[in-house]
């Protein structure tokens, strides 16, 4: 989750506009001294690779990458009336929601468009919400402005957030952690609170890549320590961007600012999901005319997955075809190190979405075979 970062101008007069500096994470000086190349990702810089994006694609796939996400939003929403409050925000059935279990949601606009994809949480009182990095500043102020002034906002900002993922995350981190409840106690969108490195830790058992694996928030001064511990364990490598990207990619999950968009509905992105039953019968969240609507009659078109012949990725952009008429446009596409082939994802006209449906892609001024397939590409392995 996370994506593009925009560079605010001055308007009008001889000055030229400045972009804002790049900010650090906890853990900037941690990935610079194991050799990772740093780039500028959602206003931070990052690490895109340490080794190779195939090897550490491969790597946890096979065993458990350390992935730095503390640029993410880490949001703690309380306050009288808050879950209904926060109900009128978002197409989700708060009331089914148990203490520390995760949901997935969407923060909409008025029209039904994607403002952000998000994970909740029910903490005690509150919900804590998890939000994307180049969203999370017009994320806040737009929950300030929707939200009722006996609402809180917390933005955790002394909270750093690391995610071990991989077939080995378990067995990792089951190594170094303690608590009262034990690790093996929390399945998938399940998380509670653990001690890790001596520290306070929220560990949910969730991710970004397919695999089995958690996010684990915790203060931004013991990130570096707990960092060391876990890639102490043999099972552990650092990851970068790099192989984060190609690992949704092949779980089939949607990129806010590529695969969704204010221009992209919940219905169209296929994340339908993520409004609940109640929610669709009741509605009363922003768009719901439009989504209720897309839900019975169907979308215009639709997220899917494509399968390319032969070696050549395409990337986000690109046109897709069916015959002499364009269908759709690329919004995420990539090598598959798993699948060995190129896959993509795409918006294509609702005629043009059933698998098996053969289309083709257009590279500078050539047209490459592309096939409708299911999504994920490589089958989830979630613990549940």
């Amino acid at each position: 989750m996370s994506d593009t970062y925009e560079i605010d101008g001055a308007n009008g007069g001889a000055d030229e506009a400045e972009a804002p500096e790049t900010g650090t994470l906890p853990l900037d000086a941690w990935h610079r001294a194991r050799g990772g190349r740093m780039v500028e990702f959602a206003g931070y810089w990052m690490p895109v690779q340490y080794e190779g994006i195939i090897a550490e694609h491969t790597w946890t796939r096979e065993s458990a990458g350390l992935f730095d996400v503390s640029h993410m939003g880490q949001l703690y929403i309380s306050g009288e009336g808050v879950e209904v409050a926060l109900e009128a925000v978002l197409p989700i059935d708060l009331s089914t929601l148990k203490p520390y279990a995760l949901r997935y949601s969407l923060l909409l606009d008025d029209e039904g468009g994607i403002l952000d994809d998000l994970m909740v949480t029910r903490w005690n009182e509150g919900f804590y919400l998890v939000v994307n990095g180049a969203t999370k500043w017009d994320d806040i102020g737009h929950l300030r402005e929707a939200l009722p002034d006996a609402v809180n906002i917390n933005h955790l900002e002394d909270s750093a957030l690391l995610a071990l993922q991989g077939p080995q995350a378990f067995a990792a981190l089951n190594r170094v952690v303690s608590g009262e409840n034990p690790l093996s106690a929390l399945t998938f969108m399940k998380g509670g609170q653990f001690k890790l490195a001596g520290v306070d830790a929220w560990i949910s058992r969730s991710g970004y890549t397919g695999e089995d694996g958690f996010e684990i928030a915790i203060p931004a001064e013991a990130a570096a320590e707990v960092a060391d511990l876990l890639c102490a364990q043999p099972e552990v490598k650092p990851i970068g961007l790099g192989a984060r990207d190609s690992l949704r990619l092949e779980a089939g999950l949607p990129l806010y600012g590529h695969d969704l968009s204010p221009e992209t509905s919940p219905v169209e992105a296929d994340l339908a999901f993520g409004i609940n039953k109640r929610r669709r019968t009741e509605g009363g969240f922003p768009g719901a005319e439009r989504i209720l609507a897309e839900l019975a009659n169907g979308a215009p078109r639709k997220r899917v997955g494509l399968k390319l012949e032969g070696r050549q990725a395409v990337r986000e952009g690109a046109a897709v075809f069916a015959g002499n008429e364009q269908v759709g446009v690329l919004t995420s596409g990539g090598f598959s190190p798993t699948l060995n082939h190129p896959i993509a994802m795409a918006y294509v006209a609702a005629a043009h979405i059933a698998p098996g449906t053969a289309l083709e892609i257009e590279l500078r001024g050539k047209r490459l075979p592309a096939v409708v397939v299911p999504m994920p590409f490589v089958p989830h392995r979630y613990h549940r």
